[in-house]
C-alpha cells in the first residue's frame, strides 16, 4: 500500500447454519467450505442460529451438545475466529428485539407468501408455531443488524433474502437511511448435492439415513451409502441430469471436491461401469473428510478454547448489533437509555 493511501473497507458478509444435527456433505461444499474462501476478500460474520433452530421442538440436552458441535465443525472445516466472527446467535440478544421491531413493519400477506412456510407446517403439522410464521423476519434482522452488504444465499433462501429486502427498503422510506440493504452471494465454488436415494431432492439431514452423507460419517459408513445410491438402468456413466440425475450427482460430488473439470472426468470413465464410480466418489469424499474428522475431535476435547472463539466472537457481533439497534430505535423515536 502507497504511504498515506487509505485501506480500501471490506464489504461485510453474514451467514448463519442451525444445529439440527451433523451437517451433511451438502452442508459442506454448499456453505461451509465456501465461508472458509471467503474470509481473506470480505469482513464475515458466521453464526450457530440457534433461535431459528427452536421452530421445532428441541431436546435441551441435545440442542446444546449440536451448538457445540456446529462451532465445532465450523472451526475444524477451517474458518479462522481472528479473521472471521463466529458466534451463537442466542448469545447477542439484539437479535431478537430486532425481530420484534421488524415484525410491526412487516405485513401477514408478505409473510403468508412464504414457501417455506407452507412446507415446514406440513412436514410438522402437530407444531404450526408463531415463530414458523414469522421467522423470515428474524432472518431479515440477522442480516440487517450487522449492515451486510452481502448474503450467501440458495435457492430455497431466495424468498427470504427479497422479504429482507423489501423490509430495508421500507423502514429507509419512513426513516432514512436505517439498513444497508444487501445483496445477495452466489457461489463461484459448489455445486448442489441431492440425495443419495431421490437424487432429484436436495440431500438433506432430515430424509432417511442412507440418502445422505453426513461430515462425521465414518469411512466404512460412508462406503455402505455410495453402494446403495440410486443410479439407473442405462448402464453408462455421462452428465444428465435429467436423465440420469443419480449418476449425475455422484459425478457433481467428485468434481465439487476435486474442482476437475466435468468434461475430463466423465471421460475418465469411458468403459467403465457404476461401481467404478461409486468406489472414485467414495474415496473422494473419505479423503476430504478425514482431516475435518480429526480436526473436530481435537477442537472439541480443547472446550477452553471453544468458549473463547464463541465469547470473543459475540462480544464483537454485539458492538455492531447494539450501533444498528440503538440507530433504529431513535429513529422510531423511543427514549434514549
Amino acid at each position: 500500500m502507497e504511504p498515506n493511501q487509505t485501506p480500501v473497507k471490506k464489504q461485510r458478509i453474514l451467514s448463519g447454519i442451525q444445529p439440527t444435527g451433523t451437517p451433511t456433505l451438502g452442508n459442506y461444499i454448499g456453505a461451509m467450505r465456501n465461508w472458509k474462501l471467503l474470509e481473506d476478500e470480505y469482513e464475515c460474520l458466521y453464526m450457530v442460529a440457534d433461535l431459528h433452530t427452536i421452530t421445532v421442538r428441541q431436546e435441551p440436552a441435545k440442542f446444546r451438545q449440536n451448538a457445540m458441535q456446529m462451532l465445532g465443525l465450523l472451526l475444524a472445516s477451517g474458518l479462522d475466529p481472528k479473521k472471521s466472527t463466529l458466534f451463537f446467535q442466542s448469545h447477542v440478544h439484539q437479535h431478537a428485539e430486532l425481530a420484534w421491531l421488524l415484525n410491526c413493519y412487516t405485513y401477514m400477506g408478505e409473510m403468508n407468501r412464504m414457501t417455506q412456510f407452507k412446507d415446514k407446517s406440513a412436514k410438522h403439522a402437530d407444531n404450526i408455531n408463531c415463530g414458523l410464521f414469522t421467522y423470515p423476519v428474524l432472518m431479515a434482522g440477522d442480516i440487517l443488524l450487522y449492515q451486510a452488504n452481502l448474503v450467501p444465499v440458495g435457492k430455497d433462501q431466495m424468498q427470504h433474502l427479497e422479504i429482507c429486502r423489501d423490509i430495508a427498503q421500507r423502514v429507509n422510506g419512513v426513516y432514512g437511511n436505517v439498513f444497508t440493504v444487501p445483496e445477495g452471494y452466489y457461489s463461484k465454488v459448489g455445486a448442489r448435492v441431492m440425495s443419495l436415494q431421490e437424487p432429484t431432492r436436495k440431500m438433506s439431514k432430515s430424509e432417511a439415513e442412507d440418502s445422505f452423507i453426513s461430515v462425521l460419517d465414518t469411512p466404512d459408513v460412508i462406503r455402505r451409502k455410495y453402494r446403495r445410491a440410486v443410479t439407473d438402468s442405462e448402464a453408462c456413466i455421462r452428465f444428465d441430469v435429467e436423465n440420469q440425475p443419480g449418476v449425475s450427482n455422484l459425478l457433481s460430488i467428485i468434481c465439487a471436491l476435486t474442482s476437475e473439470d466435468m468434461e475430463k472426468l466423465v471421460a475418465s470413465f469411458e468403459g467403465k461401469g457404476y461401481g467404478d464410480l461409486k468406489a472414485a466418489v467414495t474415496d473422494v469424499t473419505i479423503e476430504t473428510l478425514a482431516p475435518i474428522q480429526a480436526e473436530f475431535t481435537r477442537v472439541m476435547k480443547d472446550k477452553k478454547y471453544m468458549e473463547e472463539v464463541y465469547r470473543e466472537g459475540a462480544q464483537r457481533a454485539g458492538y455492531l448489533a447494539e450501533r444498528t439497534l440503538q440507530k433504529f430505535m431513535k429513529k422510531i423515536g423511543y427514549v434514549a437509555k
